[in-house]
């Protein structure tokens, strides 16, 4: 049973944006977090630091993309399964402002604020 007041194609079609800017985001990404060359002919050691610094904060951006990805994946499978819109937590309804902030969002707030504390 559908929740009341949800546009599924509406929601499908924000993951569905999401994602490719996504999967956009992670080919220019990917770029960034190449292994840096350590041969200090090439470049000094500040400038290693900060070659260093820049691909450790490319990796984690591109970690956090794809937990991203993986949330909206999971989103538009539930939209599939007719699922789209109940908590997982406590199988209630999501409300619908929950949904319009983050439309992959699995769970309600209280089963949030619960699985933080833990």
């Amino acid at each position: 049973m559908m929740p009341e007041g949800l546009d599924l194609e509406a929601y499908q079609r924000r993951l569905l944006h999401q994602r490719d800017e996504l999967l956009g985001l992670e080919e220019a990404g990917d770029e960034a977090a190449k292994t840096v060359t350590l041969d200090q002919t090439c470049v000094g050691r500040l400038s290693r630091m900060d070659a260093l610094q820049g691909q450790a904060m490319s990796l984690e951006m591109k970690r956090r993309r794809q937990i991203e990805l993986q949330k909206i994946s999971a989103a538009l499978r539930r939209i599939d399964k007719g699922d789209y819109g109940y908590c997982l937590g406590c199988d209630e309804q999501i409300p619908v402002k929950r949904l319009e902030i983050d439309p992959a969002t699995s769970l309600c707030i209280s089963c949030a604020e619960k699985s933080e504390k833990h």
